[in-house]
């Protein structure tokens, strides 16, 4: 199973402000064994995230995405998940629940009686408006919940909602997952090669060892070891073992001037 991560948001395609959630969900994975397989960045356009959802909902990736299901004029994904799956919106009646929750300890903070029927407190519920059939993801931030439809996982673009919500989809329905993606990365530094020369090379291990990718990482400028390529394979801990081994005898055939070598 592949996970792929969506990022809602025109302040990020602007540059307003810096996207946080691709190396966070890295690094999430990564933890367990697991890696992120594709990510795309889309802006507050409802047709452009309508056909984001379409296209996730139609894959077998499990995708999360970030932004855009709060309640101003300026947040879709709710809206545009329903219309993607064709479902209708309806208020959540666990999201409701929490929004109450959290609504009643913010007034009690502020040492003001809670009003349910007071206007702001009204359009507070429409974040709990999801399509029909949608699960809740509990927020232990603020109870403010996001949703689930089958695979494809809402949650909001603040970091510190969002990465322990995901982190917690993670450590529950793919917790079986875990440690089934995991890989080793073994690479050399190849000092003044030109990555052509070497193409032949790449192809000939990649056909020799099914379960491992080649990569290539040309350098022009390294403070330390000036224009060189990193050279290497990834793949389980064995494969890439023997892949790695069979690189270095090539590369020694080659006649390639060799450096450090890496273990990631």
């Amino acid at each position: 199973m592949n996970f792929g991560l969506i990022i809602i948001g025109d302040e990020i395609l602007s540059g307003k402000r810096q996207d946080k959630h691709l190396p966070k969900v890295i690094e999430l994975l990564a933890a367990r064994g697991l890696q992120l397989s594709w990510a795309r960045y889309v802006g507050d356009d409802r047709q452009r995230i309508t056909a984001v959802i379409r296209d996730a909902q139609a894959g077998a990736d499990v995708v999360f995405f970030c932004g855009g299901i709060g309640a101003t004029p300026d947040d879709h994904t709710r809206q545009c998940a329903a219309a993607a799956l064709g479902r209708d919106l309806a208020l959540h009646p666990e999201a409701r629940a929490l929004i109450i929750e959290r609504m009643k300890e913010v007034a009690a903070e502020q040492g003001l009686v809670f009003d349910p029927d007071r206007a702001d407190n009204i359009h507070r519920l429409n974040m709990g408006v999801f399509p029909t059939g949608a699960q809740i993801i509990a927020n232990p931030y603020n109870k403010i919940p996001g949703f689930s439809l089958g695979h494809l996982h809402f949650v909001p673009g603040f970091p510190v909602m969002a990465w322990p919500m995901i982190e917690n989809l993670l450590d529950g329905p793919y917790a079986h997952l875990h440690g089934g993606q995991r890989q080793t990365e073994r690479s050399v530094i190849v000092f003044g090669a030109m990555e052509a020369s070497l193409t032949p090379l790449m192809e000939a291990l990649e056909a020799g060892h099914a379960g491992i990718k080649v990569f290539s990482l040309p350098s022009v400028d390294h403070p330390e070891w000036g224009r060189h390529i990193e050279l290497g394979v990834k793949g389980s801990e064995s494969e890439s073992l023997a892949a790695f081994s069979a690189l270095k005898g090539m590369l020694h055939q080659f006649g390639a001037s060799l450096g450090p070598e890496l273990v990631r």
